[in-house]
């Protein structure tokens, strides 16, 4: 089985022969000449990465070929040759592989997944923020909130009221509210004030009427305060809205600053003065600074900007309750 078998014959007409030489009488295109064949056709076809790819090779030691079918020649050519029958489909990167729309597909999907894709947003929109900004006197604090109201369409800047005299160049309504320090009491007993504080002999405070309106339009809300202002609101708002504070390059730029604006004297210029030392201590209570040097306005107004995009980005929003 599995091999040929040679068989002894008593014919003392058969001459002895030699070894190496062919037995006589033996057709050129014989059995045996033909499964001498075999070992080179397996030979050149086991060099195809066709074979070597699709051919699984049985891990046996007895004989591969034990039907009756295979001991035939033209039964072993047609097993060996059948590997050059492989069609070009049967590549990996056949186009003849079967597709399906994109539709079809997430119907599928869909469907074996037991629910619908939604097309909702996989976040909620951030919350509207309420930004606190305050300073000492003399560090820009209102070229950076006019700036980043210019670059930030999605602003809304909440008008202070003050009993203070307008000072030349202000605008009603658009940098305060300016009323009579009676007008300011009463607003305060009627509840319509955020907070309020006596500073430097005048009333300030934060209409509250504003920021719920625009709040609720989906605004962000930017406070402008003082020190005394942002403690109270502190207060009030805690961890709920995110607190600035804007600091001049240096002690010296911030006098500067004082003396270039000429709108005190010198007794209240070192009231100014003696007071921005001590406001700058209350650094400590804001979430965040920023250096608001000279010339470099732009870049103030960029870092309070990523302020607010990495609030809008946080995973656990603040939410304001007013």
């Amino acid at each position: 089985m599995g091999g040929w078998v040679k068989l002894k014959t008593s014919s003392p007409s058969t001459p002895p022969r030699d070894k190496k030489s062919k037995p006589p009488n033996q057709p050129t295109n014989s059995l045996t000449n033909q499964n001498a064949l075999i070992p080179q056709m397996f030979r050149k076809l086991s060099s195809s990465s066709l074979f070597l790819r699709y051919t699984i090779f049985p891990v046996s030691t007895k004989p591969v070929f034990k039907s009756q079918s295979y001991n035939h020649p033209q039964s072993l050519r047609r097993l060996f040759f059948s590997s050059s029958s492989l069609k070009m489909s049967d590549s990996p990167n056949s186009p003849s592989i079967p597709t399906t729309t994109k539709p079809e597909l997430l119907r599928s999907l869909e469907s074996h997944l037991g629910s619908c894709f939604s097309n909702d947003p996989i976040t909620p929109q951030p919350n509207p923020l309420i930004i606190v900004i305050s300073g000492a006197s003399g560090v820009g604090k209102d070229a950076v909130i006019n700036k980043l109201r210019q670059v930030r369409q999605s602003l809304h800047f909440v008008v202070t009221a003050t009993s203070r005299p307008m000072r030349p160049g202000e605008i009603d309504g658009k940098d305060y509210f300016f009323v009579s320090k009676d007008e300011f009491l009463s607003m305060i007993e009627k509840d319509e004030l955020l907070e309020h504080a006596l500073v430097y002999g005048d009333y300030k405070g934060i209409p509250k009427k504003r920021i719920q309106e625009f709040m609720g339009k989906g605004y962000d809300i930017v406070l402008r305060v003082d020190i005394q202002g942002a403690k109270t609101l502190r207060k009030i708002l805690g961890s709920s809205a995110v607190f600035v504070f804007i600091v001049a390059e240096s002690e010296l730029a911030m006098v500067e600053r004082l003396v270039d604006r000429r709108t005190e004297s010198h007794e209240e210029l070192l009231v100014r003065v003696a007071t921005a030392r001590e406001e700058i201590r209350h650094v400590k209570d804001f979430d965040y600074v920023v250096v608001n040097a000279k010339g470099k306005l732009d870049d103030s107004v960029k870092r309070v900007e990523s302020i607010i995009d990495a609030e809008k980005s946080k995973v656990h929003q603040r939410v304001v309750r007013i």
